[in-house]
């Protein structure tokens, strides 16, 4: 499937969730989403693209990591399986990562406010933990965003 169509589609999803465990397994998604298209730029983007796209897998793999906790093993995550294992293609490059940048945006805000309303200590920490982890997915996403242009433009990245 084509990377925008999954982040719409994720996009979505997380506009929908109405529980907290429904926003955590969206943001998990989220997180593996920017993974898998970090790991497509590794595997066929510019390569002066490559180190700031292995950031984004290590930071997407990162906050999957601290949001991982058995509430994700509910009917939400498991319904439609890992969507990010769905990619297929990246059509275009640019529009991909500015959709990412503000998924990733939007799952970091939703998180946020699970941290801001939880009593559960454990929880608030490791939303703490995906909301750093997803603000360095989206430095990586600029500084993908950062090294194409400088390609369109004819300079050396």
């Amino acid at each position: 499937m084509d990377a925008m169509r999954l982040i719409g589609v994720t996009r979505h999803a997380l506009a929908q969730a109405g529980t907290v465990h429904d926003i955590v397994a969206e943001a998990w998604q989220i997180q593996a989403l920017a993974e898998a298209i970090g790991g497509h730029f590794v595997m066929s983007g510019p390569v002066a693209a490559r180190a700031e796209a292995r950031g984004l897998c290590e930071a997407g793999s990162r906050a999957r990591g601290a949001l991982f906790r058995p509430a994700l093993h509910h009917p939400a995550l498991h319904s439609g399986g890992l969507r990010a294992a769905q990619l297929s293609e990246v059509r275009d490059p640019r529009e991909v990562l500015l959709a990412l940048g503000d998924l990733l945006a939007e799952a970091g805000f939703a998180l946020v406010g699970v941290a801001s309303n939880t009593d559960e200590e454990a929880l608030y920490w490791q939303c703490v933990e995906a909301i750093d982890a997803a603000d360095e997915a989206r430095d990586r996403v600029h500084g993908m965003l950062r090294h194409l242009t400088v390609l369109e433009w004819g300079g050396a990245a």
